[in-house]
């Protein structure tokens, strides 16, 4: 491994565990789809992406939800099965971060959306506060996989793309910022944090 002078993680699926079949089974109860076909509908499209930029807010979003899903709720009831997405932290990977920060500075870049900010905000504080700082897709108006949005945090934090290193569940992500310059591991469960950290903790 290169030099790593910062270090860069996901939030949802490395640090904070998530789940859309979560939302998916609370939206059952506000929908005529199965199960099976909500999953089927839903789609991480532009308008989602829009969402994670701040272009739109929750009442616009949540109304291509209802014609999408086909749900007859209320935004409160469509904001719950939202809200259920996030469902814990991953206390094994934040041990980590933890012990790596001592050595480090540690970042977080999450896709989000003010929704589910205001969630984090409210009941996710500590895990917010194990960072330096925290990058929000919808507060700088980029998200991953593009290479802006991974340079705009290399000139934020003032250490050069290829002296991070990027930790990511999806491939899609870390393929990005490889192609930004960072050093990436792609991460399916918390020893893959562990290992890759190993020298700095």
């Amino acid at each position: 491994m290169s030099t790593v002078k910062a270090l860069l993680f996901d939030l949802g699926g490395v640090v904070i565990d998530i789940s859309f079949v979560s939302a998916f089974q609370h939206w059952s109860a506000l929908s005529p789809l199965s199960l099976e076909n909500m999953q089927d509908r839903f789609q991480f499209d532009e308008v989602f992406q829009h969402f994670e930029r701040g272009e739109i807010g929750e009442p616009t979003y949540f109304e291509r939800l209802r014609k999408q899903l086909q749900l007859t709720g209320s935004d409160d009831q469509i904001k719950q099965g939202w809200n259920a997405i996030i469902r814990g932290q991953i206390s094994e990977t934040l041990a980590v971060v933890q012990q790596a920060r001592q050595k480090l500075p540690c970042f977080a870049f999450s896709n989000t959306n003010e929704t589910h900010i205001t969630l984090l905000d409210r009941d996710y504080s500590d895990v917010l506060n194990t960072f330096d700082h925290v990058f929000l897709s919808s507060r700088i108006g980029m998200r991953k996989p593009e290479q802006a949005a991974f340079e705009f945090i290399a000139q934020s934090i003032d250490v050069p793309v290829h002296e991070i290193l990027f930790f990511d569940d999806l491939a899609e992500n870390v393929n990005g910022a490889k192609r930004a310059g960072l050093q990436t591991v792609l991460v399916q469960n918390p020893n893959d944090v562990r290992q890759a950290l190993s020298a700095f903790i």
